[in-house]
């Protein structure tokens, strides 16, 4: 043979190299496919995610869930639930990871973003349930129900066809019917007093904020109280709105910021909080990191609009995440005393990733630490233990005597003003205020549920009398009589309460004191409600005396 005898001709070039070039093609196709498949963070739980989230290139296990699914669909004995399935293999992969992390069903993201976005469509009321009614609790300032003219005390007894009285209301089926989305329209039949002629109102749904401040007041002539209840994306806006009224309208100089029972929310909200503490530029707030995530510091930025003297921040075993990286910050600089009991204990970072179907994924991406570089969250390896760990404190007195705390982590770690903390487990207060043990006497549990309709009924009877007061006047003058606490008793029992005259004496007392804040609530909102509260709170009278000190940190 000679040598052009073994030289590839065009044509047997492009048939060696074909079916190579298919699999390039393939291939890129595939990746293109990907790409364009990976979801970028939409929303988040606690931290902004600086860019687009992308997939690392690992094949481990890719398709097996599906191919999975798919013989099950086609080969088992039974019918199965698809979906069910796939959300159960979802949950049980993302459970052993971490408790936060987590899945979220299409049906659920729509609430859960609403509570972090600090926004709904619907109509803009307050409502319960009173003696199989719909009473109206409050229209909402800017709602289409104000505009329309529907007032506290009106009785909602029709939704379109549908009427809304009888001993089967459904709570969550009347709000789903008064929410919808924005644009759309409902229609109402409104009972207004005593009147047996029906009012109509047909409203259009509208964006309705909720507002995660939920209430701010003068404690003292120079003591402001703000309540926060959420990190949503409206926080800080509305925490400046509320100092600007204390400072500017007030007078105010000193604070108290309630985290009580705050689960947290967006980071990013209460760093801009903290910089309106803090005058200083650059002084390091938080910083989070992880295995795939670089660290990231949150500084000051040396913009706080009003003076702020001395601070108290109220916490309790309920307040986690973005409460503990406020806290956390405010006891590393020493810029404020942390009153009441140790905090949840979450120091994990969450982005969250939308699915194609809809639904979400909730994945911890990173660990934050405070100032002095302590990472307050608490062990998980053992999750039984985890999820008991409420339990645990009250077992072993924590809760109600400060009980000392076993630290699993022993290194030091110190405060600008060199006092000792530690990491994991919470923020540990400065200054310990115990639970208080009728919280969670049952009796009491079951027979507070009925305060609301019991406090409205109270209102109804007596609007005349009880229009005389103003929010003051009521919390220093109106008093719940032995008269009313018998009463309301009896209200229970109609209700199916069963009568314990041996725990009745133990709950009396709060339950006295809820009922007259349930009626302050619904005559002033969630002003009145914490306004009476608060006047005999051991947190409040505690931060009062310890931010009217010119050390605060001193009386600890």
């Amino acid at each position: 043979m000679n040598h052009e005898e073994n030289t590839p001709t065009p044509t047997k070039k492009l048939n060696i190299w074909l079916p190579l070039l298919f699999s390039l093609i393939l291939v890129a196709g595939m990746l293109i496919g990907t790409k364009m498949q990976s979801n970028p963070p939409t929303a988040v739980a606690i931290e902004v995610p600086k860019g687009e989230a992308e997939l690392p290139p690992s094949t481990i296990g890719q398709g097996k869930l599906e191919e999975l699914i798919r013989y099950i669909e086609s080969r088992y004995v039974d019918d199965v639930n698809k979906d069910e399935l796939v959300k159960q293999a979802i949950d049980n992969i993302l459970f052993q990871l971490d408790p936060h992390s987590s899945y979220i069903s299409a049906e659920q993201l729509r609430e859960v973003n609403e509570q972090l976005e600090g926004s709904f469509d619907g109509i803009g009321i307050e409502f319960v349930v009173v003696d199989d009614t719909v009473m109206v609790v409050a229209a909402l300032s800017g709602g289409p129900a104000e505009g329309a003219g529907i007032l506290s005390g009106d009785k909602i007894v029709q939704i379109e066809d549908s009427l809304t009285i009888g001993k089967n209301i459904d709570y969550e089926g009347i709000l789903s019917k008064l929410k919808g989305e924005k644009g759309s329209k409902v229609k109402l039949g409104v009972l207004r007093g005593l009147e047996d002629k029906l009012r109509h109102f047909t409203l259009t749904r509208d964006k309705i904020s909720v507002h995660s401040v939920e209430v701010a007041y003068m404690l003292d002539d120079l003591t402001g109280y703000i309540k926060i209840n959420r990190f949503s994306n409206n926080t800080y806006e509305d925490f400046m709105k509320s100092l600007e009224k204390l400072v500017d309208e007030k007078g105010m100089k000193h604070l108290v910021i309630d985290l009580r029972q705050n689960p947290g929310g967006y980071m990013q909200e209460a760093t801009n909080i903290l910089s309106q503490l803090f005058k200083d530029k650059d002084k390091l707030l938080v910083f989070t990191e992880g295995k795939n995530v670089s660290r990231t510091d949150y500084k000051s930025t040396g913009r706080s609009f009003y003076d702020v003297n001395n601070i108290a921040v109220l916490t309790d075993e309920g307040s986690a995440s973005a409460s503990e990286i406020l806290a956390g910050a405010v006891q590393d600089w020493d810029r404020g005393v942390i009153i009441g009991r140790r905090t949840f204990g979450k120091g994990l970072v969450q982005e969250q990733y939308r699915l194609r179907d809809g639904s979400a994924i909730r994945l911890t991406v990173a660990r934050y630490y405070t100032p002095s570089g302590r990472c307050i969250q608490k062990p998980y390896e053992g999750r039984d233990d985890y999820d008991d760990d409420l339990a645990e404190r009250i077992e072993n007195g924590e809760l109600y005597d400060g009980h000392p705390i076993e630290h699993e982590d022993t290194t030091k770690f110190y405060t600008s003003g060199g006092r000792i903390v530690y990491s994991g487990g919470g923020i540990e207060p400065d200054m310990f205020v115990p639970l208080d043990s009728s919280l969670l006497n049952p009796y009491y549990i079951r027979l507070n549920q009925h305060v609301p309709s019991y406090a409205f009924r109270y209102i109804e009877s007596h609007r005349d009398e009880l229009g005389k007061f103003s929010m003051e006047d009521f919390a220093k003058q109106f008093n719940v009589t032995e008269a009313m606490a018998t009463e309301f008793q009896n209200f229970a029992v109609e209700r199916g309460e069963k009568r314990n005259e041996r725990n009745w004496p133990k709950a009396k007392d709060k339950l006295k004191q809820s009922i007259k804040a349930g009626i302050a609530r619904h005559l002033w909102s969630e002003q009145g409600y914490h306004y009476v509260l608060n006047d005999a709170d051991p947190y409040i009278k505690k931060a009062k005396q310890v931010v009217r000190q010119e050390n605060p940190l001193s009386l600890k």
